[in-house]
């Protein structure tokens, strides 16, 4: 089911967090468990060619994936050419990993994805999450068996043509997978209330028209320091940790590393 977005609350004032606690749906910080496995778990990132800002929150993500004591890379596509959406590409900040790739297609960078979880896996440590950067124009092609479409991350803004853009993202995934962990984290509201409208309309027209549940990934927000970061190329939670960006980056991280390992996809 659905979470809510009443987890975050805090980034928009103390004072809705404590309304959160006294109706009982503030969640305290969620433990992260034991791993069943030590894979790391594959979660697909539709990202366009020049969108730098969700490049950029997945690339901190990655990092505050890494700060929570878990293993951390992302995978992207690249046709060999310098890329705005990334910082330098090999091992950076916690160990996290810059990996680009020459694969053409979804069937081909799932191959790769897939052979970086089993090395990663083979070597030993703790568990975490692969980040792999999909192009939107690979999800209209579809592959029913790719790995990359079994749990996959949406960010969005809360306009009308982005909120849309999501939805049409979700349709593609759960016609090629019917049984997909599709999330949906909201970037940029200004309110609890824009954020929480934002998320319902994505929820309820998949659930609507798809019989599909979304799963809320809570909230980034959108402040200076994000864009001081991406034009530093540094992560905003080693940067700026105390920043309501940071910490926002940090809830989102916990709610995808509890979830790849409270409930893993086999």
């Amino acid at each position: 089911m659905p979470r809510d977005l009443s987890d975050v609350l805090h980034y928009f004032g103390p004072e809705l967090a404590q309304s959160g606690d006294s109706q009982g749906r503030h969640t305290p910080e969620r433990p992260v468990s034991a791993a069943r496995s030590l894979a790391p778990q594959i979660i697909g990132v539709p990202i366009g060619d020049r969108d730098v800002v969700r490049a950029a929150f997945t690339w901190n993500l990655a990092v505050e994936i890494a700060r929570l004591g878990g293993r951390a890379s992302v995978i992207a596509p690249d046709d060999g050419s310098p890329s705005p959406l990334w910082p330098q590409e090999g091992t950076g900040p916690l160990g996290v990993e810059l990996r680009p790739t020459l694969a053409k297609d979804l069937k081909s960078l799932d191959r790769i994805a897939q052979q970086a979880a089993s090395t990663t896996a083979l070597r030993g440590g703790e568990p975490g999450l692969i980040f792999v950067r999909i192009p939107p124009t690979w999800l209209a092609a579809g592959h029913s068996d790719s790995g990359l479409l079994r749990w996959t991350l949406l960010l969005t803004s809360s306009r009308t043509s982005d909120l849309k853009e999501i939805l049409e993202s979700t349709k593609m995934i759960v016609r090629s997978q019917p049984q997909a962990r599709v999330g949906v984290t909201i970037h940029g509201a200004e309110c609890r209330k824009e954020a929480e409208t934002a998320f319902g309309r994505v929820a309820g027209a998949s659930r609507r028209d798809l019989e599909h549940d979304v799963r809320s990934y809570g909230l980034l927000v959108d402040d200076l320091h994000v864009y001081r970061a991406i034009v530093a190329q540094r992560p905003i939670g080693l940067a700026h940790p105390q920043s309501p960006a940071a910490r926002a980056l940090r809830d989102v991280a916990q709610l995808l590393l509890a979830d790849s390992q409270q409930d893993p996809l086999d």
